[in-house]
């Protein structure tokens, strides 16, 4: 199980009252929120590994350096955040980051992040590694395109919190938007991102680029076609793909995932008990974590009887 962290500490920031506060009354709702995921995911699925995947570097410069507008309008507003490339944090979340990470080390649950990449980029890397079922946990529908029936690459994407997910599998994509998984980042690269910063091709949204894939089969046969005047393209979608050849040069890069992402050595086994009990009897006074890290130690013991 690979967890996309960011998107579930966000979830549960937004989604869980900033009521819950430490006893020097600093909010944890997002660290109590993931530790409640955790927890519940844990025993609902069962998984023997399950590694937290961080964003090292939210905003790579190597993306950047293809379409300058990636996620520019998420950098922080404030002169010198933005300077150092900041992704903009509700003031209450950026401090309960940290804690999220030590409490994630203290039980001994795998943490990977790594400089120059996204988190998404680790569980493409890792979902394409591993030979076994992967469950990816994530409210990112970008990671879609890691859905691999053939493997057991499913994406569990949270409608409610974690106790609904989608079970995301190539059945799912083809009903939902027409194309498989393998197929997902070309329709991505097409239709464009606004949260993302991807202009896309103009005109051609969601279903368009869906259909235009189902009848040349991936971009450069949509590519190919624009540049076949015997094609079955209109005349505006091939003068819109023409012009939007640069753009299409490097969107796939950005849009994809990588899957060769140098990892550093980590032990992914779903630990029994935790690594560091006192540091979590620490942090756990320190923070107010209470029944939230309860129910997380109960989850890994249960798991590992």
């Amino acid at each position: 199980m690979l967890l996309d962290s960011a998107s579930l500490y966000y979830r549960a920031y937004f989604g869980v009252p900033d009521s819950l506060r430490s006893p020097q009354g600093e909010p944890v709702n997002a660290v109590r929120g993931l530790l409640d995921f955790i927890a519940r995911l844990v025993t609902d699925h069962a998984p023997d590994q399950l590694v937290a995947c961080m964003d090292a570097d939210w905003r790579p410069q190597w993306r950047v350096d293809l379409i300058p507008t990636y996620k520019t309008h998420r950098v922080a507003e404030d002169p010198a955040a933005a300077e150092a490339g900041e992704e903009e944090t509700p003031d209450t979340l950026a401090p309960q980051i940290p804690v999220i990470a030590a409490v994630l080390d203290a039980l001994g649950l795998a943490r990977v992040g790594v400089a120059d990449y996204e988190a998404d980029d680790v569980i493409g890397t890792l979902a394409t590694r591993h030979q076994g079922p992967v469950d990816v946990v994530t409210g990112d529908r970008d990671l879609f395109q890691l859905v691999d029936d053939a493997r057991g690459v499913r994406i569990l994407y949270p409608l409610k919190g974690v106790g609904t997910l989608q079970m995301t599998d190539n059945a799912l994509l083809m009903e939902k938007y027409g194309v498989t998984g393998a197929q997902y980042a070309d329709m991505a690269a097409l239709r464009g991102d606004p949260s993302d910063g991807l202009p896309g091709v103009p005109g051609i949204g969601e279903k368009t680029a869906a259909k235009l894939i189902a009848q040349f089969g991936d971009l450069p046969g949509i590519q190919a076609a624009a540049l076949d005047p015997a094609s079955k393209l209109t005349p505006t979608q091939r003068k819109r793909l023409i012009d939007a050849t640069p753009y299409l040069a490097v969107a796939p890069k950005v849009v994809q995932v990588a899957a060769d992402v140098p990892l550093p050595d980590f032990d992914p086994t779903l630990p029994s008990e935790p690594l560091d009990p006192m540091a979590l009897e620490e942090l756990s006074a320190r923070w107010g974590l209470g029944t939230s890290l309860q129910r997380v130690l109960d989850a890994l013991a249960q798991a590992g009887t």
